[in-house]
């Protein structure tokens, strides 16, 4: 439709779907919405958002009309024996067709009043006219449409046959043209059948690549975008009631008992995405200029991938859940090669940011948007397929995905609209740390660290994986204002995990586990909440089990707590009145004296100080006391929030986050703020063993039950927690200090150390080493395990759909998002001011003048009334995600 008189006819059409009452079925008007427009961005940009709220809300009757007639459309084309021929059966009408649903569906989603129409239209019973009745009648529109005139005098009822709904056929017919032969796939030699569900890309399930177009290629993410649509009825739903209420579009696809069919389409995707390399050779910068259809293909495949994964079916009420298929085949993987292939494209995606990051030529390389998604795709298999678990974790694989997390998970830790991408990276380690063979392999020599991005990389490091573990979380804890609280449990959890396997840890890394123990043990943390204690604890255990399955091997550690015994000694005697008088005492001092070494500020870059020590030449430690002990201000937040960050609000406090006080969490809905995956305290090897079967470590499968049973005993916090000697009392003997005081006990006299002088510190190591320690006898070795919940759920759901929400305001260029300016609920959404030319975004006068062309038509108002852009329908501003 390129001229503007073509466009001009196509928006009076949809000025007359709202102002014209009941339009007739048979009319040729609807013919109008798959005839004229040419592109994507013509249905976009003419049909506005305020044009189908006014459809909707003033005249669903021929809303109605228009998607049975777009949807019947397309049901004939897919069943016509020459689609697509461009005079028969066009394939432009079938891209039409499914764009004009694009654009129409989710403001039918985002309407609550319309949930019951909703579930009637698109999943209710009906009936259709059968193919013999079609083929008689040659000029019919779509199915529905019946004529009053010239009855026949036998029983029409023989022309009509039970249908399924309407959601249902239009996904099957959806997928059928994602195997279409000569629409998404090449027509095969034989020439039997026009559904082929042949694997598009060489890779899991298939050797050998059959080929394919850029037409067949667009062809595909057209309709790709049409799923993800169909699907994304989640975005409209609050993120805690998502998981348990669900979506009937990816329950009917989740659930298909077509092997073939899921097959098919799990491997297509995957392969598809697996094979992309986006450093492939290229100019410099061309990217800036020149949108890759590919890359959009791949991001479809990926999100539309993550959604059919992530996807929780809701329990029924009649027995366990229905399985979801696509999960279930991704578990059967088994085969090295596959494994190996998913790994090297997993890796080929996550290493493309840190090259970017790291280039010497600046916006040279082009920084890939769906890396976090990627992350989730390594997330998901690791929990649903052991064997590849196994492939990663007993092999030195894990280092690189331990950077990656790292990475991401440091880059974006002050960012309010990354903390779900931090939160998942410390996840993924997490379940990376659950065994075993992954805390032993971290011994292994860090020989590359001078190669990472400046976010990670240490200056002057020489130790282990191990070493760079430790440092990076002590990093995340103390270097993100608090932000990242409700997942210290998890972080302190991942240390605990690994902490039997540890050998030789280096200075700098036991010098900051002591930082964390001095900063968490200090007066000011412990009374700040009713749950702090439990960080000191999970942290204790660290130490212990360092201490206990590794002391010959940890020197260094031991010599950082022996230099730190007055803070353990002083935490036994701890008592409410001498820890209040402390923080007065301190609050004291620093009104007098502001700039001494204590005040907040000063705590806080002594607590932030990267030491450089080398682990083959461990320096001393400073000796930390009471009274040094980094406050409020000091390595990280427990107070109140900053008075101008506005990202963050007061949350529901929540079991898995036994840190909360006044926290500061992005603009998420508030039931699912600090919803992460529940810590799981404690498990030996043992018990973990003899878990039930329909409670494995990874599943996701029975999350829906509660979990109240196996998640450790949390006290709610408040605003206004008052702590009480009873409150210490039931805590403060029930910490693991055994181990460490009896450690100081026994090897104190033989190093005889005293305030911040001490003996050679080799000559000490030396000592501690030959020395033998008795009273300390190694604990069974436990397992933090996280366990799932509706809450998290929803908080998984909101991360991966903010994704997709940012990734398409991206990929659309020229037209307007999907779900731009809709009334979305699982995320919040910020607008932001629109930018202007740049030097790597250049606007030309071509561009100018395209844009303003195509806006002038999309904001005509033929009625001489208020634009419709000053209504909101026109073009929004560009919008950010505020993700969990």
């Amino acid at each position: 439709m390129g001229a503007s008189d073509s466009k001009l006819v196509f928006k009076r059409g949809i000025f007359r779907l709202s102002e014209e009452k009941d339009i007739p079925a048979d009319d040729p008007y609807w013919t109008g919405f798959w005839e004229l427009p040419d592109s994507t961005e013509d249905v976009f940009s003419l049909f506005s958002p305020v044009d189908i709220r006014r459809s909707r809300d003033t005249s669903l009757a021929n809303l109605e009309t228009l998607i049975l007639a777009v949807t019947s459309r397309l049901f004939i084309l897919r069943n016509h024996p020459s689609f697509p021929d461009s005079e028969l059966a066009p394939d432009r009408d079938a891209l039409n067709c499914i764009r004009v649903l694009n654009r129409v569906l989710p403001f039918l989603y985002e309407a609550d009043h319309l949930e019951s129409w909703e579930d009637k239209f698109f999943w209710g019973t009906r009936r259709k006219r059968s193919r013999s009745a079609q083929i008689a009648r040659a000029e019919v529109l779509f199915d529905e449409a019946q004529p009053d005139d010239n009855p026949l005098p036998r029983d029409e009822t023989d022309d009509f046959e039970d249908a399924k709904p309407l959601a249902e056929e239009l996904i099957d017919t959806l997928t059928d043209l994602l195997f279409y032969c000569d629409f998404t796939l090449p027509t095969p030699q034989d020439g039997t059948g026009k559904v082929r569900h042949s694997i598009w890309s060489s890779g899991v399930g298939c050797n050998t690549s059959i080929g394919t177009s850029k037409e067949f290629e667009s062809n595909r993410t057209e309709i790709l975008r049409l799923l993800l649509t169909l699907t994304s009825k989640s975005i409209y739903m609050p993120a805690n009631t998502l998981p348990i209420k669900g979506v009937k579009a990816l329950t009917y696809i989740t659930t298909c008992p077509d092997k073939q069919v899921v097959l098919s389409l799990l491997c297509s995707l995957l392969n598809t995405t697996m094979k992309y390399n986006p450093a492939s050779w290229r100019l410099p910068y061309d990217h800036v200029v020149l949108k890759d259809p590919k890359q959009i293909l791949v991001t479809y495949c990926l999100q539309f991938l993550l959604v059919l994964l992530l996807y929780p079916i809701p329990e029924n009420g009649h027995g366990p859940s229905p399985k979801n298929y696509y999960r279930h085949f991704l578990g059967r993987l088994h085969r090295p090669q596959d494994f190996q292939f998913l790994q090297d494209g997993m890796t080929r995606i996550l290493h493309q940011p840190l090259q970017a990051t790291s280039s010497y030529l600046p916006g040279s390389q082009k920084s890939l948007k769906w890396a976090p998604e990627m992350m989730m795709l390594f997330w998901e298999v690791l929990q649903c397929n052991k064997r590849f678990r196994s492939f990663i974790v007993d092999t030195d694989r894990a280092h690189d995905f331990v950077i990656f997390a790292l990475f991401y998970a440091m880059e974006y830790k002050t960012d309010p609209s990354k903390q779900g991408v931090v939160r998942m990276c410390v996840f993924v380690l997490q379940t990376l740390s659950v065994e075993p063979n992954f805390g032993m392999r971290l011994n292994k020599e860090f020989d590359n660290q001078d190669k990472l991005p400046a976010s990670i990389r240490l200056p002057n490091f020489n130790g282990t994986y191990a070493d760079h573990l430790v440092i990076s979380i002590y990093t995340l804890i103390t270097a993100s204002k608090g932000r990242l609280d409700a997942i210290y449990p998890a972080l302190l959890a991942i240390v605990n995990n690994v902490a039997s396997y540890i050998e030789n840890l280096g200075a700098t890394a036991s010098s900051k586990l002591l930082q964390l123990f001095a900063s968490m043990s200090s007066p000011a943390f412990l009374l700040a909440n009713g749950t702090n204690h439990l960080l000191l604890q999970s942290l204790l255990e660290s130490m212990n089990a360092i201490v206990e399955h590794q002391y010959s091997k940890n020197s260094n550690l031991v010599y950082a707590v022996l230099r730190s015994k007055k803070n353990f000694e002083a935490l036994r005697s701890f008592t409410l009145e001498s820890g209040r008088a402390e923080i007065e005492r301190l609050n004291e001092r620093r009104k007098e004296n502001p700039d001494e070494p204590n005040s907040p500020d000063s705590a806080a870059r002594i607590a932030r100080t990267n030491s450089t020590d080398s682990a083959r030449s461990p320096a001393s430690v400073r000796t930390p006391k009471l009274r040094d002990v980094p406050e409020e201000s000091g390595a990280f937040a427990i107070g109140e929030p900053d008075s101008d960050d506005e990202d963050y609000r007061q949350p529901t406090p929540s079991q898995s986050s036994p840190s909360r006080q006044n926290s500061r969490t992005p603009s998420v809905s508030s039931s699912v703020d600090d919803a992460v995956p529940m810590q799981l305290r404690g498990m030996s090897e043992k018990a973990r063993g003899k878990m039930p079967a329909g409670q494995p470590s990874f599943s996701r499968q029975n999350s829906m039950t509660n979990l109240s049973s196996h998640a450790a005993t949390v006290i709610s916090s408040s605003t206004d927690f008052a702590p009480t000697s009873a409150w210490i009392e039931s805590w403060l003997p029930e910490l693991p200090l055994h181990t460490i005081l009896t450690l100081i006990t026994e090897l104190s006299p033989q190093l005889s150390l005293s305030g911040a002088t001490s003996p050679n510190t080799r000559s000490s190591l030396d000592i501690i080493r030959s020395a033998r320690v008795r009273g300390i006898d190694p604990s069974p070795i436990r397992v933090h395990l996280f366990e799932w919940s509706p809450l998290s759920l929803g908080w998984y759901e909101s991360l991966l759909w903010s994704c997709i929400f940012a990734s398409e305001m991206v990929v659309s260029k020229g037209t307007v998002g999907v779900w731009n300016s809709t009334a979305i609920k699982l995320f919040k959404v910020q607008e932001t001011a629109a930018e202007g030319p740049t030097l790597l975004a250049p606007k030309g006068a071509v561009d100018a003048v395209g844009s303003s062309l195509v806006q002038r038509i999309g904001s005509l108002n033929l009625r001489g009334q208020e634009s419709h852009r000053a209504s909101g329908g026109g073009g929004s501003a560009p919008v950010t995600v505020r993700e969990v």
